[in-house]
């Protein structure tokens, strides 16, 4: 009866248009008042202790990061080093933007900002050069939602807080999915332009591409600092966030000699205010997590999944299906925060390396950042690309498609992830 509860009033709330943070403090208050345990200072007291964390603080810094890469050109180094590396193959702007994405992904941690960057500079270039309109946003769009399995990542964090797992390996365990995401979508893309009429560009000669290297050196050397510095214990992951964020402002400011001090007033602003919606999430979430322990609603899941917890490939195969229906009509954070606390003692029962399940729910839920009705990263390509969402849903299908598939080898495979994970973090 606790969980008709609290999801009949959750899924109404949402419905009606109310903000998810809210949402989730409507539900709670429902579920006190329900145990009769209401009390205004214990939800004030437990919406405080709900960001008083210390891994949360790296959130404000790779946000900040995030946005300096973008205002002091270390994007559109990037996108330079990939042209004249493989921007000369046929569809030689999609190996680009592909690149771009899994380097961009090291850097920020962000989908919805690595896909408007990708969009701001390749769209205009592929649609120039007569690449398919909506199958290049597809790509562009499939591209951005690497951000978030590829450390440094804020849903990463935000489901190692949710679900009290260990953030430094899904740090470490992002690596090799991500990968694994990016050469997925180069083999689908070299599918699906092998018969198109697209004209290569010359081959960059070796004084261009020392030019770009040396130029883009600095932007490529962070994601390696970032992921040495925390697997050796140089630093936590959340002081590998601070990290991140003063050497993104020497490399804008002392060596690229683009940020200014208006453009890092503006990134200190769009950063703080990301941050505020993001606190506010989690510490209603936070609430949320405690009353659902209190009222022993995971144990009541269990019982609806107790014919699955002794196979762990099929519990993980219905869970990633809920996760998957879910992800398409929520986004991404409140999914994690919503569900975690929920199915985490699940998961354990049953086996399952938390690690593991961490990052196969990051992995689902991006997908539904690029699908309708939600599909956030989906509606930022459109918007900064000015193309039309229907015909970016037709061209984002085929990436849409082999992601699912590498989700399923995902879960008959599962060491697929879990023993580059344990090589990588020793």
């Amino acid at each position: 009866m606790t969980l008709v509860i609290f999801l009949s009033v959750l899924i109404v709330s949402i419905l009606l248009g109310i903000p998810v943070a809210f949402a989730l403090l409507l539900a709670s208050v429902a579920l006190m008042l329900h145990m009769d345990l209401f009390s205004a200072d214990i939800l004030a007291q437990s919406l405080v202790n709900g960001v008083d964390s210390f891994a949360l603080l790296a959130i404000p810094f790779f946000l900040v990061a995030g946005e300096v890469m973008a205002s002091g050109g270390l994007s559109r180094r990037i996108v330079r080093l990939a042209m004249a590396y493989v921007g000369h193959r046929k569809g030689g702007l999609g190996y680009v933007a592909v690149f771009t994405a899994v380097v961009l992904a090291g850097l920020s941690g962000s989908a919805a900002a690595d896909a408007a960057a990708l969009v701001a500079i390749l769209f205009p270039m592929m649609k120039g050069a007569g690449y398919p309109e909506g199958r290049s946003a597809g790509l562009l769009a499939a591209g951005g939602i690497i951000a978030p399995v590829i450390p440094p990542s804020v849903p990463l964090i935000l489901i190692g807080v949710a679900g009290n797992i260990s953030i430094t390996k899904l740090f470490m365990g992002g690596i090799a999915p991500g990968l694994m995401m990016g050469a997925a979508l180069l083999i689908t893309w070299s599918v699906l332009v092998r018969n198109e009429p697209m004209d290569a560009k010359p081959k960059a000669d070796k004084q261009e591409r020392r030019a770009a290297l040396r130029d883009g050196i600095w932007a490529l050397c962070l994601p390696f600092i970032i992921i040495i510095g925390i697997r050796f214990g140089i630093f936590t992951p959340t002081e590998a966030a601070v990290v991140a964020a003063v050497y993104a402002v020497l490399v804008s400011t002392l060596v690229y000699h683009e940020l200014t001090w208006a453009k890092f007033f503006h990134v200190l602003i769009s950063a703080s205010k990301s941050t505020g919606m993001i606190m506010f999430l989690v510490g209603s979430a936070m609430v949320a997590s405690w009353l659902i322990t209190v009222a022993q609603l995971p144990q009541e899941l269990a019982q609806v999944l107790a014919p699955l917890i002794d196979s762990p490939r099929l519990l993980m195969a219905a869970i990633m299906l809920l996760v998957l229906a879910i992800g398409m009509v929520m986004d991404l954070s409140p999914t994690v925060l919503i569900l975690v606390p929920l199915l985490m003692p699940v998961v354990r029962t049953a086996g399952i390396d938390p690690v593991y399940f961490g990052l196969m729910f990051i992995m689902n839920t991006c997908i539904g950042l690029i699908t309708p009705p939600v599909g956030t990263v989906l509606n930022v390509v459109c918007g900064v690309g000015k193309i039309r969402v229907e015909k970016a849903v037709v061209g984002i299908l085929p990436f849409v498609g082999v992601y699912s598939l590498l989700l399923i080898l995902f879960i008959i495979f599962p060491e697929l992830i879990i023993v580059p994970m344990r090589l990588i973090a020793g």
